[in-house]
Order: structure tokens, then C-alpha cells, then sequence
């Protein structure tokens, strides 16, 4: 057996993995999102997603919610990962660890994290009433931007393990000859350091903006569905007693999944662009 038959061989449990669990459903979801509920077809469901200001607004939300939570893990990503890149190396390896248990707590546990720490009754807001403050005049854990705030601890341990490795490509020699041409540490990561890992910042903001907008459990279990959410709306629409419509659910996830393409899209022309550049 020749060796390019016996790789075609081995790749037939991936392709079947990959056509069962991705492909054929994905057909499935753009397929149930042209039904009109009556056995036809048409692009009925689009438009009323579309025309809906309450379905806009769930789209909008979650938009407004992964743009912030991305950038901001991404910023965080970016500093401290370069931080760690120059810890001991037993320190590094331990902290990377921690980076890699805790880019895994999310969902319903991580909700239920912070409802215990700065819920209505958590560790926090006690505290701060013993002191005559009262947490929910600065900051609703309920509301959008506690949304965002969850959303953002769970992105930046992903970000960290992201972007770790870009630092290795910025060899110290670089550094050691700019400075020794005159150039400070500022201009050295202006000129050279920030274009060397920027197709990495831009590719880690694109995966934490996925994560984001794709994030179901921690929306439902931190506010029980009472923010308007796409991907709330689109569980509702499935699994709801009384608004029971899978193909309007199944035409949100193909706009949900047009919105990450479109925007990694967008993150590849400026990657490009800017390496040309």
C-alpha cells in the first residue's frame, strides 16, 4: 500500500466526523431556515427576522455585547500575555496552566460564580452594605453590561492561550539592534513589535468575538432569558411551549453564522492589508 493511499485511508474517520457533525447539519439549519412552516419554501422566515424590531434588537444586543467583551479581552490578551512571556519559565508553565483550566469555566458555572460574588445577595454586595454602599447604585450584574463583564472574564483566558505564541516569533535580537540604533522601546513596538503580532491580535479578536456571539448558557443562567439575546432568542424559538418556530430559529443561526463570517471576513482583508501595507 503506497503511502498517499494509506493517508487517504486514515483521513475517512475526520472526513465522516466532519460530514455527520458539521456539514450535514449545517444544511439541515439553511434548508429548515426556507421553510414557510406549511411544507413550501420561501425566504418568509428572513424577512420576519429581518422586519422584527424586537429580533433586531436581539441581533443588535448581541453584536454590541461580543464587539465589546472581544475587544476588551483581546487589549487585556495582548498585555498579558506578553507579561508572561517574560516570567520564569516554572512561573510561565504554571500560569499557563491556570490560563488553560479557566478558559474552560464557563456556562452555567461561571454564571452562577458571579451571582454568588456580586449577585443580589453575594459576597460582595453584603460586604459593601456593611459599609452603607449599595452594589446595584453602581453596577447591575442582571443588565447588559454585567452580560459583558461575564463575557469578557471567560474570553480572556482563551485570548491568553491565543496569543502566547505570537510573542515567540518577536525574536530579542530585534529589540537588542533597535535599541543599539537609537530607538526607544516605544518606537521598537511601534515599528516593529505591534506589525509582527498584529495578524495574531486581529485573529484572536476574531475567535473571541465567535465565542462571543455564540455564547448561550451564561446569558440564560445569569438572567433567566431576560435580556433580549440572539442566540436567547434562538433557544426560546426551539424549545419554547408557546413560540414554537424552528424554521425562524434555524434563519436567526444562519444569520448569527453570516455575521461571523462576515466579520472574519473583514478581519482577513485587514490583515492582508495591512501586511502589505
Amino acid at each position: 500500500m503506497s503511502n498517499r493511499l494509506y493517508i487517504k485511508i486514515c483521513l475517512i474517520p475526520f472526513a465522516l466526523l466532519i460530514i455527520s457533525f458539521e456539514i450535514l447539519p449545517l444544511i439541515s439549519i439553511v434548508a429548515g431556515s426556507l421553510g414557510d412552516g406549511q411544507g413550501g419554501y420561501s425566504f418568509i422566515q428572513y424577512k420576519n427576522a429581518l422586519t422584527s424590531r424586537f429580533y433586531m434588537q436581539g441581533i443588535a444586543n448581541s453584536f454590541k455585547i461580543s464587539i465589546i467583551s472581544s475587544v476588551l479581552a483581546t487589549i487585556i490578551s495582548v498585555a498579558g500575555s506578553y507579561s508572561i512571556s517574560r516570567l520564569a519559565p516554572k512561573i510561565r508553565d504554571a500560569v499557563m496552566m491556570i490560563s488553560n483550566m479557566t478558559s474552560n469555566f464557563s456556562g452555567i458555572p461561571l454564571a452562577f460564580a458571579f451571582i454568588v460574588l456580586m449577585g443580589n445577595n453575594g459576597v460582595v454586595t453584603i460586604i459593601m452594605k456593611m459599609y452603607g454602599l449599595n452594589l446595584r447604585d453602581y453596577f447591575n450584574l442582571y443588565s447588559i453590561a454585567g452580560i459583558t463583564m461575564v463575557y469578557t472574564y471567560f474570553l480572556v483566558p482563551l485570548g491568553i492561550l491565543l496569543m502566547y505564541p505570537a510573542y515567540d516569533g518577536i525574536k530579542k535580537e530585534w529589540e537588542e539592534a533597535a535599541l543599539l540604533l537609537g530607538a526607544s522601546r516605544i518606537e521598537f513596538w511601534r515599528y516593529i513589535g505591534i506589525p509582527s503580532v498584529f495578524p495574531s491580535i486581529m485573529g484572536t479578536l476574531s475567535i473571541l468575538f465567535a465565542n462571543a456571539m455564540g455564547a448561550y448558557a451564561t446569558a440564560v443562567a445569569l438572567t433567566s432569558g431576560n435580556i433580549n439575546l440572539l442566540t436567547i432568542r434562538i433557544g426560546a424559538l426551539v424549545s419554547g411551549d408557546i413560540n414554537l418556530n424552528p424554521e425562524l430559529a434555524s434563519a436567526l443561526a444562519v444569520i448569527l453564522g453570516l455575521i461571523v463570517i462576515v466579520t472574519n471576513l473583514v478581519n482577513q482583508i485587514i490583515t492582508r492589508g495591512r501586511s502589505r501595507a
